[in-house]
């Protein structure tokens, strides 16, 4: 059974953490979770914007819905 909190698909809110100020923060895609290797849950995800592939902890996610602001 996996632990990964985000499915495939899935569009997240990236927060690249303050040693990454390269990694541009926003809207990601789920592309695929990857193994379980008892540490922190990564993912593979892609740039909404300029669809760049990068590798992210899921600490570094955040559900878009959360951001969305409720009108």
């Amino acid at each position: 059974m996996s632990r990964h909190r985000f499915k495939v698909g899935q569009t997240v809110h990236l927060m690249p953490n303050r040693l990454e100020r390269h990694v541009p923060g926003g809207a990601y895609t789920i592309q695929r979770p990857l193994p379980d290797e008892g540490r922190e849950l990564q993912y593979r995800v892609k740039n909404v914007q300029d669809g760049h592939e990068r590798v992210v902890s899921e600490a570094q996610l955040r559900p878009a819905e959360a951001l969305t602001p409720h009108h």
